[in-house]
């Protein structure tokens, strides 16, 4: 051969590595993805509002869009309102959205035909973290800070630089955050002759609660009755350690004529939450638990005649747990979503006669959805692909895919397949596991596989993609992954959700072996000697407890966030009516004896053999950092190959975007170098 000919030949090798390399989906790729979010239509369907953020590893940061698109031509116009939340369509079919400019925030209008922005109030200094108006455009309600108790140096002048807290009771700390001196408070303005807007009051003047129950609570929370004199919301009107160890929020009616609030909800003591208003404004809905507690327990979709105070279950007969709801603007029907089988699917309620039909039966998860008049804007997604934006009709079943967000991204990028598998328990259940085989599978090969466990524990392994355990990135790195539907996972019924509590070491443990040690029986291109086991939250607490009892199935561990001894995460979490219901209680107590010494799985150290990497954030208030650093020491002590990733400034969540980076270079680093 000449050299032109070699040099040739290097030449294509090279390039056909890169275009290989360029091929592959990475943690990078992956983080730059265009993330979609905030689907809303306008009323006469002639409109649609989203945002697509877009981030950029390398600054650390990331960039919010917001698109405006015309329905009926497809065309999509980028809106120069950077700093733009809290979207609303108004019954005249304008856009309204809060504005900061960085130093005030205003609420603003615009015309989607022309494009024009009017500013309906300027808010000053003042901090908004939400907004709704009434359906008549005359009020509307805001969440405000509000400060309720002194702080260190309203105490003590002198130490203006002192970092020191001072606790009296709980709840101190919630999932990432502190406690502050502030809480959000229900405020609404009304606009008089000359179209100003006025603060009226306080909502909940003199009460030191939040208006909203944090952390994820927010303006979902709060809407209007039709002709706009009444307000209703959802909250908690506990504090201290009675909001630590109850979940019985009421919805609330505060009639701004006499100031006077009515409680709606009181026959029910778990969780009552987002309020929303019928288009006759006769009736209210709202979603439901039954039991104090018991955070995961059936949500129901209850309605209320406004006149008589008659209420009614509506989901009663429905044995799957709601996600959210929406009314249709101008019929009895409301539509919701639920996980059913693994997925999340769109359903439809007549409100009149009780009848709920399944509208949708895709493999995917809708995540979000906005009702218009006679369609539905869906936000899909599934284990592969990133979220589009969907239209449905409820008339002829059709649906079509408005978005292709990350066509450019992913084009020429393998995909891997996704298979449903029903695996039989050890006490003869049938369990849905989803096994994801990487691009280009070759059945006639063998694979490294990861079991993946899932956290909650009342989380479901459905079709979502998420941008930390994201079961393409695991595929595409070469790997076949088992993400089994185990016990306590809704979406099967509330006996197959129910069943996980207080068993958190028992049957759930059982059906993860059972799954994994099935496909390895079923697919024979899974490698048994390159079994690993990687997951989060209870998914980490699986981890653990799996690596005193796997009996050498798995070579590698990884456990983020994981509950490691649950005696002293019990001393240190903060939700405690989590820790009541799903542990048992105190572990003091003598009749807890034997739950704490069955399911920590600190109890089982003495089989730790295996190579475990253990991730936590300083900011994990939930599962605190404690029992990630108990396992790494046990490890370390043992001689167990080990690290320990930490991240100082993320909470139970990673999310900042080097940060992410950073996470899933250790993640696969740490699994090629045990299982490749």
């Amino acid at each position: 051969m000449g050299k032109l000919s070699i040099l040739f030949a290097l030449f294509l090798s090279a390039f056909a590595r890169i275009q290989a390399t360029a091929q592959e989906f990475t943690p990078e790729k992956m983080s730059s993805l265009n993330r979609i979010s905030g689907t809303l239509g306008s009323p006469n369907e002639e409109w649609m509002v989203y945002q697509s953020s877009k981030t950029d590893y390398t600054q650390n940061k990331s960039k919010t869009i917001t698109y405006l698109v015309e329905l009926k031509t497809g065309k999509s116009t980028i809106l120069a309102i950077d700093g733009a939340w809290n979207f609303a369509w108004t019954s005249d079919n304008k856009l309204t959205f809060l504005q900061s400019n960085g130093s005030e925030i205003q609420l603003q209008k615009l015309n989607p035909s022309t494009k024009e922005v009017n500013t309906l109030h300027q808010f000053g200094v003042i901090e908004v973290e939400g907004i709704t108006l009434s359906s008549d455009g005359k009020r509307f309600a805001t969440l405000e800070p509000l400060k309720i108790k002194e702080t260190i140096q309203d105490k003590y002048p002198d130490l203006p630089q002192t970092t020191g807290r001072l606790e009296t009771d709980l709840m101190y700390r919630h999932w990432n955050q502190w406690s502050t001196p502030t809480v959000l408070h229900l405020y609404w303005y009304e606009s008089s002759t000359e179209g100003k807007f006025t603060k009226k009051g306080d909502v909940m003047q003199g009460e030191n609660f939040p208006s909203v129950t944090g952390p994820f609570g927010g303006i979902e929370s709060i809407c209007f009755s039709k002709d706009g004199q009444t307000i209703y919301y959802s909250t908690k009107k506990m504090a201290g350690k009675n909001f630590a160890q109850s979940t019985n929020s009421e919805i609330y009616a505060f009639h701004t004529s006499d100031k006077i609030t009515t409680t709606l909800s009181s026959a029910h003591k778990g969780y009552d939450t987002n309020p929303a208003i019928n288009f006759t404004g006769k009736s209210l809905a709202w979603l439901s638990m039954e039991k104090d507690g018991f955070e995961a327990d059936k949500n129901r979709i209850r309605i209320m005649d406004l006149a008589s105070r008659q209420e009614k279950d509506l989901t009663a007969s429905l044995d799957l747990s709601v996600n959210d709801f929406t009314w249709h603007p101008s019929k009895e029907i409301i539509y919701f979503t639920a996980t059913v089988k693994a997925t999340k699917q769109l359903y439809s309620l007549d409100v009149v006669s009780g009848k709920i039909l399944q509208l949708t039966s895709d493999r995917c998860d809708y995540v979000s959805f906005s009702v218009m008049k006679d369609r539905i804007l869906l936000e899909r997604q599934d284990m592969i692909h990133p979220t589009d934006i969907w239209i449905f009709t409820p008339k002829t079943g059709l649906n079509e895919q408005l978005t292709h967000a990350n066509k450019e991204e992913l084009n020429g990028i393998a995909e891997p397949t996704v298979q449903e598998k029903w695996i039989t328990t050890t006490d003869g259940k049938k369990m849905l596991t989803w096994v994801v085989f990487p691009p280009n599978y070759d059945p006639a090969k063998k694979y490294p596989t990861l079991l993946y466990c899932q956290g909650g524990p009342q989380s479901p392994v459905s079709q979502y993609f998420s941008y930390r355990w994201n079961f393409r990135l695991m595929a595409s790195q070469g790997y076949i992954v088992v993400a089994p539907n185990r016990r306590g996972l809704p979406g099967f019924g509330q006996e197959w959700n129910d069943a996980i509590s207080k068993d958190w070491g028992g049957q759930a443990m059982r059906d993860y072996l059972t799954a994994i040690d099935s496909c390895v029986a079923q697919i024979p291109a899974i490698n048994k000697d390159k079994l690993g086991a990687v997951g989060a939250s209870y998914g980490g607490y699986s981890v653990y407890y799996l690596a005193g009892i796997h009996e050498n199935r798995f070579k590698a561990f990884i456990s983020h966030c994981g509950l490691f001894n649950l005696e002293s995460w019990y001393g240190t979490t903060e939700e405690l009516f989590f820790a009541n219901w799903d542990i048992g209680g105190p572990y003091w107590l003598p009749e807890n004896k034997e739950l704490y010494a069955k399911n920590s799985p600190h109890k089982l150290v003495d089989k730790w053999n295996t190579p475990m990497l253990v991730i936590h954030g300083g900011k994990d208030f939930r599962v605190p950092e404690s029992e990630g650093m108990q396992a790494f020491q046990v490890l370390q002590l043992k001689g167990i190959p080990s690290k320990y990733l930490y991240f100082p400034d993320e909470g139970h969540w990673v999310t900042k975007p080097q940060n992410s980076i950073l996470w899933n270079r250790e993640f696969y680093d740490w699994l090629n170098t045990y299982l490749k």
